[in-house]
């Protein structure tokens, strides 16, 4: 794509590095910035430079935060002996747009693929079963992709669970087998979560 002005190519080139935006699509978003005031196009990228610089991680679940603790956890309301196990942060965002769900979270950071080079090490899963026993946790939901990572990194937390006594159950399978669970509809999340099983019919 040749374009007359090398600012708007680097901005098309830095803007095309998203997930999901092509180069059309970049030109087009940097095209509309430039019919934007300078003070407003100025806002916006200083809100994108404090949201990556100033964001943590939640010091107990790993979900994101704008301090040590994330706003679920800090919530009284909520059900802090019930855990749902998650994946990544979009899943958080999934299933709380259900509406269905009332404990708090744990954020894996990814799900064990050796075949990605990904494995139990590499994940938070020493944190959730110290804070599992140091919590006294009621029940664990997993709420993993359907898939066979997901169903391995179950059965790996199950058995470095074992000496605890805490319900675990998973999300009733409305989502079909193999699917990703941030595309799943409102509608079936929200029914998966409110019909959790036990776990053990699911993994042997």
């Amino acid at each position: 794509m040749q374009l007359p002005s090398t600012l708007l190519e680097n901005a098309v080139a830095q803007f095309s590095k998203l997930p999901g935006i092509g180069k059309k699509t970049a030109l087009r978003l940097v095209l509309h910035l430039l019919k934007q005031d300078v003070d407003e196009v100025q806002l916006f990228g200083e809100t994108i430079a404090k949201m990556r610089r100033d964001s943590r991680f939640c010091q107990r679940c790993h979900n994101i935060s704008d301090g040590d603790i994330c706003a679920i956890c800090a919530n009284s309301a909520r059900n802090q002996k019930v855990i749902c196990v998650v994946e990544n942060i979009r899943d958080v965002i999934a299933i709380e747009s259900t509406q269905q769900f009332n404990g708090t979270y744990h954020v894996l950071g990814g799900i064990i693929s050796p075949l990605d080079g990904i494995g139990p090490d590499q994940l938070s899963i020493e944190s959730l079963v110290n804070r599992i026993e140091a919590e006294s946790v009621e029940e664990l939901v997993f709420a993993l992709s359907p898939n066979i990572q997901g169903d391995t990194t179950i059965y790996y937390i199950q058995k470095k669970m074992a000496h605890l006594s805490c319900r675990v159950t998973t999300i009733a399978r409305g989502i079909a087998f193999g699917g990703e669970l941030e595309y799943a509809d409102e509608m079936t999340l929200a029914r998966s979560i409110a019909n959790r099983l036990p776990v053990q019919q699911y993994v042997k």
